[in-house]
């Protein structure tokens, strides 16, 4: 091996010393302390773009969240003046980019409106049944099908009873001892009456000379057959159900009233309510009875509307939906609000209250105590007073700007430095 000369190896190991040198001074040079999570260029005091969901998202001008695709909202930097406020200052842009919506409560009488669903059925006092007066054997049937109406005094079937030709001879025996026995003749027509034979079909027989074989049964009711309980050829007693049969004139609707909410009505009430079959029509009617058993299967109780049906145009087992609107007890008033101005986490509700102050439009976090439930709005016990202005929509936005700027904030009550996801721990 030949050896190294000594001149040689020198200069090759100061030439890499110089190199090292000027790597080190050109790299020093540009040590900006580089921001590897800068996602958008924004000029000092400039307004900032952020996601609500994903609030290390930071842009200068608005968009759409790169990882979930919401809407960005505005976060308004605040004065340095500001920065201890316990409140979230906005910009009339950004109130508006982020649809704030206001309103000034006042104390007024608190209803509560009830939704109920319930069922057209048969008015229970109009239901009869038609019975056989006599016994024997249905030798003609004149009503063959349910749903077909009957009115009274019509013929609906004939019967061949013995009992009845023997009754019949013994009327015509006793009409030849009219003369001297007339309480006899007079005793032999009531039986026949007693079996709803009337004058003019009494007369008849007389008249003719001989009994009658068959016989007819007259309705003794107008209404709708919803039972056939005979046929042809049938052997029926005197009292045998023929048909069961409603009278549709009046009916009855009834709405199902669930157990928590039966403390809201009370017989007297009105309800307006619509059916299925007559869109754009509307109907009213007071409740005339309240159903003091509770289903145990459907946990529901059933209130009551008489209504007259003229025409039959309400027909048992429509559905109905109806609406009731009923005060709460007592004659306090009470201030209400939109259930969209209240969020909840956990135990806690709150509502956000504008304020105007010289530097702008503030908003502060305010926990209140809810009453009882109206639908679309809640009673406030406790935690606002009347006239004062709270945020009704756009209050998730604002509460998300709260958190970002380290204000009180639903999730956090004590405000804070918002986490903004990107806290990798220590690396180099």
């Amino acid at each position: 091996m030949k050896k190294i000369n000594r001149k040689t190896l020198a200069i090759a190991l100061t030439t890499l010393m110089i190199g090292f040198l000027f790597g080190w001074l050109f790299f020093s040079g540009a040590d900006s302390k580089p921001d590897d999570h800068n996602h958008a260029a924004m000029k000092s005091g400039s307004e900032v773009w952020t996601c609500s969901m994903h609030p290390q998202i930071r842009q200068g001008e608005p968009g759409s969240c790169p990882l979930c695709g919401m809407d960005l909202i505005p976060v308004d930097m605040g004065d340095k003046d500001d920065e201890n406020s316990m409140e979230v200052k906005m910009s009339p842009t950004a109130m508006q980019l982020a649809n704030v919506q206001t309103t000034i409560i006042e104390k007024g009488k608190a209803t509560k409106e009830l939704r109920l669903s319930g069922k057209i059925q048969v008015d229970e006092r109009y239901l009869s049944s038609q019975t056989a007066h006599l016994s024997g054997r249905v030798e003609k049937l004149y009503i063959n099908t349910t749903g077909e109406y009957v009115p009274k005094g019509k013929v609906i079937a004939e019967i061949y009873s013995p009992e009845l030709v023997t009754a019949q001879e013994e009327l015509f025996e006793a009409q030849k001892m009219k003369a001297m026995q007339p309480q006899l003749f007079e005793a032999s027509k009531e039986r026949l009456k007693n079996w709803k034979l009337s004058n003019t079909q009494i007369d008849g027989i007389l008249k003719s000379g001989k009994p009658q074989e068959t016989f007819p049964i007259l309705s003794d009711i107008n209404g709708i057959v919803i039972n056939k309980k005979i046929q042809l050829g049938d052997y029926i007693n005197r009292g045998s159900a023929l048909f069961d049969v409603a009278n549709l004139s009046q009916v009855w609707v009834l709405f199902d009233v669930y157990e928590s909410d039966l403390t809201w009505i009370k017989t007297g009430d009105v309800i307006e309510y619509s059916v299925q079959s007559f869109p754009g029509q509307k109907f009213k009617g007071k409740i005339s009875f309240i159903d003091p058993f509770i289903n145990p299967a459907t946990r529901v109780a059933k209130a009551r509307i008489v209504t007259s049906n003229q025409g039959g145009k309400l027909k048992p087992e429509m559905f109905v939906t109806g609406t009731v609107s009923s005060q709460v007890k007592g004659s306090q008033f009470n201030l209400v609000v939109p259930k969209s101005a209240v969020m909840w986490t956990g135990e806690r509700s709150v509502v956000y209250v504008k304020s105007l102050k010289e530097q702008g439009t503030h908003f502060a976090m305010r926990e209140v105590t809810l009453g009882a439930s109206l639908g679309a709005s809640y009673i406030i016990l406790d935690g606002l007073k009347d006239g004062e202005e709270i945020v009704t929509n756009g209050a998730f936005s604002i509460d998300a700007a709260a958190q970002l700027a380290g204000k009180p904030s639903m999730m956090n009550p004590e405000g804070g430095k918002a986490m903004t996801g990107h806290d990798h721990g220590e690396m180099p």
